[in-house]
């Protein structure tokens, strides 16, 4: 299973005779289960629009956006469910991710409904605590009546995680998923993301500026600027040797420990 962008690009066009905006230029990125994918690149530089674009939350202007090869635009109905159920999203703010007013096990269920998972209420309350288990919000029943207000920032996190893993995707996009949670907590989510990758196979496509986390899980890694990918290689090489002068800038911009 291959998701890609093939030369994708998107432009956002201006109303009343104002500058359109190249967002995302020609870019090219593939992503495989298993795979553990950063992109990475400051503020404004195309990532989150990169992201919407391979979830096929905005269509490209040019170029595609493939599961196997096969377009997202072209995809019949059960093409298009499989990829619904195949590429899923993890994204930055837990608690503008999720209503209110729903419970944890309300706002996962759905989801287990919508994609006729399980049928039945005793069935989807199970596959429900079932993925709050897996995440590590343990035990899960105890977690399926809760509120997001009563969920700390890492726990809304992890519910995140378990709504989109309950219709066991091969690929999660995650962008900044980890940027508004404290250190601690932050390391805490990193390491169930990467236990996840261990167990189930799942692959990442992860959006971040943070360069510390990223050579810390990431296996590959692309780096933006002002809309294009500028740079790719294995995490060594763009750690170790970056060829584009914008890469180096960002490692150096990058902040480290000092030593005691």
């Amino acid at each position: 299973m291959l998701l890609e962008a093939c030369d994708a690009s998107k432009t956002f066009r201006a109303r009343r005779g104002g500058t359109s905006v190249d967002a995302v230029v020609s870019a090219n990125l593939a992503i495989r289960p298993g795979d553990f994918v950063a992109i990475v690149g400051e503020s404004g530089s195309g990532k989150s629009t990169l992201a919407r674009m391979l979830l096929g939350l905005i269509p490209v202007t040019s170029g595609t956006i493939q599961l196997d090869g096969v377009a997202l635009p072209t995809m019949d109905r059960p093409q298009r469910h499989r990829f619904r159920r195949t590429v899923q999203a993890v994204l930055q703010d837990p608690a503008g991710s999720l209503n209110p007013r729903k419970t944890v096990g309300r706002a996962i269920g759905e989801v287990v409904t919508l994609h006729r998972i399980a049928r039945g209420k005793d069935a989807v309350r199970a596959r429900v605590v079932e993925a709050l288990d897996l995440v590590g919000l343990t035990p899960g029943q105890s977690f399926v009546d809760r509120y997001p207000h009563e969920l700390s920032g890492g726990q809304r996190q992890r519910v995140l995680i378990a709504r989109a893993l309950v219709l066991d995707p091969r690929i999660i996009v995650a962008d900044e998923a980890v940027s508004a949670l404290d250190a601690s907590v932050k390391a805490g989510v990193l390491r169930l993301m990467n236990e996840l990758r261990e167990r189930l196979g799942v692959g990442y496509v992860f959006i971040t500026h943070d360069l510390p986390v990223v050579n810390k899980v990431c296996d590959y890694v692309y780096v933006m600027k002002s809309g294009e990918i500028v740079e790719s290689g294995t995490k060594e090489q763009i750690f170790a040797v970056p060829s584009h002068p914008y890469t180096r800038t960002l490692l150096a911009a990058a902040p480290t420990l000092a030593p005691a």
